[in-house]
């Protein structure tokens, strides 16, 4: 999915930007970059970040990098940020999320004879450099910016940089959100709230969906007021967030925690041991077992110090060597014992498929998985959170069509309590070969976040689109 960070001082930005930049590391993407103004310009540094920690990469880079002014991000796949030039001036910008319409906007830009675009591999155009293009094409910032949260399809939040101020825009649905932070000299814009304590800024505010803000060390000015519908992504509380950080005042952690409770009271299963699949379904681990009253433990450790996340790299054997050496058993809290496992998510199941293997090979006698969502039925169109290449390799899916049925009958299987929806489950159940399988209700999931369903993104789960916002090109 991707993060961003910015900061406007009083005095040099640099290491605010520095660590700031790095708490997004955990979004589990592939570049990370840096640029940084001052009175001599802009300064960029962009690392590939697939195999080795952002800080590794980035930290020799920053003896020549100075400034009260500066964005960093943590990008999917594309370089960032970008530096451009243009009749607003010279400027430094990044983004984050997924323009469903690139090639018909690339195809307007090539049609207006007034613009190219650099290459990317496989001759693709650069999102951020589409962005930069969007917004050049008006006569302010402020301007641009409005005009490319018109026209994409998808979602796009942004921090552009100038010599003396930053821009901060949410997208247009507020599906990623952005935070201001207030520190002594200054002020941060951030994505994680878990970015701003440690560095010493306060929570100041959120931006509202498509809000536009004007940073700078004094503070900041709303140039574009917010937007009444939101759909911020719930997949962020279940799964891609930090423990620590809170999206619309509410607590990533303490969702988590009320998931697991929220299993426990569906559920009737007997077990000696609850366990979450490290590290994202502790949290729904915890609450599930205090919630039903039986022992929390780890059966497997999680090897972190050189692993990165398993669903980063783009091959799917690459990402089953890296799940499978990080994940380590403890054969004593296996053995003989009836175990429930919370997990974030039941994706591709591939990865899944082989730790359960693993736990039966240290003498589990029974295996009980409880996702803290919904089946995933449809896929995302509008933020990268999966690398999947077709909406098959969805574990859901593909049990879908090894049933029989198509496109007609998918808001069925993703309704619970159908009988499509047990057959989806119990077939996903003899693939994963576990002894039960039981999925969170959307119901329960929305109730644990606390936010109006009209205001969350449950795209994935149920195939529901921006129903509130009249004429939207999401809808």
């Amino acid at each position: 999915m991707g993060g961003l960070y910015g900061v406007v001082s009083k005095t040099d930005c640099v290491r605010d930007l520095f660590f700031g930049t790095d708490y997004h590391s955990h979004l589990g993407t592939v570049r990370g970059g840096l640029a940084v103004g001052n009175n001599q310009g802009l300064v960029r540094v962009i690392k590939d970040i697939t195999n080795a920690q952002f800080r590794s990469k980035i930290e020799d880079d920053l003896a020549q990098m100075s400034g009260p002014i500066g964005i960093g991000v943590i990008s999917d796949y594309e370089d960032q940020p970008l530096i451009i030039g243009s009749h607003l001036g010279t400027y430094a910008l990044a983004t984050v999320g997924r323009i469903d319409n690139l090639d018909a906007l690339s195809a307007a830009v090539f049609n207006s004879r007034s613009a190219h675009f650099s290459e990317m591999s496989g001759n693709a155009v650069n999102p951020t450099e589409l962005v930069a293009t969007l917004i050049n094409q008006e006569s302010t910032f402020e301007d641009g910016i409005r005009r490319a949260q018109q026209v994409i399809e998808g979602s796009c939040s942004l921090l552009l940089l100038t010599g003396d101020c930053l821009y901060a825009a949410r997208d247009r649905l507020g599906r990623t959100p952005l935070v201001i932070g207030r520190g002594a000299d200054g002020y941060a814009v951030t994505l994680e709230t878990c970015a701003l304590p440690n560095l010493g800024y306060a929570l100041e505010r959120y931006l509202g969906p498509g809000e536009i803000a004007r940073v700078t060390a004094e503070g900041a000015e709303t140039l574009a007021g917010p937007g009444e519908a939101m759909q911020i992504c719930a997949f962020l509380w279940v799964y891609y967030g930090y423990p620590a950080s809170h999206y619309e005042g509410i607590n990533v952690e303490v969702v988590r925690n009320r998931c697991g409770a929220a299993l426990a009271r569906a559920d009737r299963c007997e077990v000696d041991l609850v366990a979450g699949i490290p590290d994202s379904g502790t949290g729904h681990a915890i609450g599930y077992a205090n919630a039903a009253g039986v022992p929390y433990g780890r059966p497997f450790v999680k090897y972190t110090p050189t692993w990165p996340r398993s669903f980063m790299p783009q091959d799917q054997r690459v990402r089953d060597l890296v799940a499978r050496m990080k994940l380590i058993p403890i054969p004593e809290l296996i053995r003989d014992r009836r175990l429930l496992f919370c997990e974030d998510s039941i994706v591709r199941g591939t990865q899944l498929r082989d730790t359960i293997r693993r736990l039966y090979d240290c003498g589990a006698k029974e295996v009980h998985m409880r996702p803290a969502c919904p089946p995933l039925v449809f896929g995302c169109k509008f933020l990268n959170f999966s690398r999947s290449k077709s909406v098959l390799d969805l574990a859901a899916r593909k049990a879908i069509k090894e049933l029989g049925d198509g496109e007609d009958q998918l808001a069925e299987y993703a309704e619970s309590g159908s009988d499509r929806h047990a057959a989806m489950t119990q077939r996903v159940r003899q693939s994963l070969e576990i002894t039960s399988l039981q999925y969170q209700t959307l119901g329960d999931l929305v109730s644990a976040i606390g936010l109006p369903k009209e205001k969350l993104c449950t795209y994935c789960w149920d195939g529901a689109t921006c129903a509130t916002c009249a004429g939207c090109a999401n809808r």
